[in-house]
């Protein structure tokens, strides 16, 4: 599966059961739930987390987490989990003319249809889905060089692609210039 690699920063929205203290892991430390919830089965925390850290409003990544707590309710439909996405738009990066930051999440098989995505959330574009041939990274590479950002229509610089080899279960990147692939931890 290819998709568009988005130049943002990379996010994560963290639903657990698991609270400061009823013995969740050490990294999920009371400080960083920005809210509770509740389904049917009880009590849900809701953390935003960089690449590196969890975050809260006033030590945060760009607005990322001030924006999670703003779009809780719609945020807990995702269910327990880590969801990893892009932070992107306005003021980060590449900025894509955007008038506003969106929240575009990386598994584009569990949230490409609308209807089940949280309406304040995206979906990284699909560029590409088939046998994983050079031929197919560098046609669809060179098709979003030449058309431009299918996130951000009429953005002309879009970054590059990024590679989910299915069968190894693995993410590569590889961005416009001689940087060659990438490996996505």
């Amino acid at each position: 599966i290819i998709t568009e690699k988005l130049d943002g920063t990379n996010a994560q929205v963290c639903i657990t059961r698991s609270g400061p203290d009823e013995g969740g892991p050490a990294a999920l430390g009371g400080e960083s739930i920005l809210c509770t919830g509740l389904d049917a089965f009880g009590l849900l925390y809701l953390r935003a987390g960089s690449r590196t850290r969890w975050i809260v409003p006033g030590d945060d990544n760009y607005g990322f987490a001030a924006w999670c707590k703003a779009n809780a309710d719609e945020l807990f439909k995702l269910g327990e989990g880590h969801h990893f996405g892009e932070w992107w738009g306005q003021g980060i990066q590449r900025n894509y003319n955007m008038k506003e930051k969106r929240f575009s999440l990386f598994n584009t098989e569990r949230w490409s249809d609308d209807a089940m995505r949280p309406t304040c959330c995206h979906v990284v574009p699909k560029l590409y889905i088939g046998p994983h041939t050079e031929s197919s990274i560098f046609v669809t590479q060179g098709l979003l060089e030449a058309e431009g950002s299918r996130a951000a229509p009429g953005f002309m610089k879009p970054e590059g692609i990024a590679i989910f080899h299915t069968a190894a279960n693995h993410s590569f990147k590889k961005t416009f210039g001689n940087d060659g692939y990438k490996s996505v931890q």
